[in-house]
């Protein structure tokens, strides 16, 4: 974990309650990682990641339980780890080349995949404001509803109304790109597209 470490000694301005919490934690949280994990080195990446993600995201707004905001981005951090695994095994062993099928992705996978990707990104940039901005803090900053109500100052009512409508918005649209000639001009439904 030499990235946080180098962090603490460089900047003069890491907070010393920050500090203390890496120090407190900081093998806990990588022996519950390599458990859930199976391996150590996934498990310090994981442990590195979850504190950089925590201390950005408590720069402006100070986290009330920040040992529990650690172990569940920790948590949720390795749980996608573990789905990307499951997907994509990989193999603890070196495979010999001769026996093994290619893992490579073919250049049509690679293809399709950059277009979903491009199209899931049209899609999020054409949501309502509200709603794309409650949907990157939710899955990309991994922040709970009550968080996210809390840095927005929004009821948690609305903030669960905005996610759920997100979702429901992405997946109209690109079920209708899906069904149809790839266009990303197709417009949103209109009864959704107002924010």
């Amino acid at each position: 974990m030499g990235g946080m470490s180098s962090l603490m000694a460089a900047d003069p301005s890491f907070e010393p309650e920050f500090a203390e919490l890496y120090r407190r934690t900081i093998a806990p949280l990588r022996r519950y990682l390599a458990r859930l994990l199976g391996d150590t080195g996934e498990a310090e990446d994981i442990a590195h990641d979850a504190y950089l993600r925590v201390y950005r995201a408590t720069q402006d707004h100070p986290a009330h339980k920040p040992e529990a905001l650690l172990y569940t981005t920790a948590k949720r951090l390795a749980f996608n780890r573990l789905k990307r695994r499951s997907i994509a095994p990989i193999l603890p062993v070196e495979p010999h080349p001769e026996t093994t099928a290619s893992t490579a992705r073919g250049v049509a996978e690679e293809v399709a995949a950059k277009q979903e990707l491009q199209l899931l990104e049209q899609a999020i940039a054409r949501l309502p404001p509200g709603c794309r901005t409650v949907l990157l803090l939710r899955k990309v900053e991994l922040l709970s509803h009550r968080e996210i109500s809390e840095r927005l100052g929004i009821a948690i009512s609305t903030i669960e109304k905005q996610h759920a409508r997100a979702l429901r918005l992405l997946r109209q649209q690109l079920g209708a790109w899906s069904s149809t000639p790839a266009n990303p001009e197709t417009p949103l439904p209109n009864r959704e597209a107002k924010s």
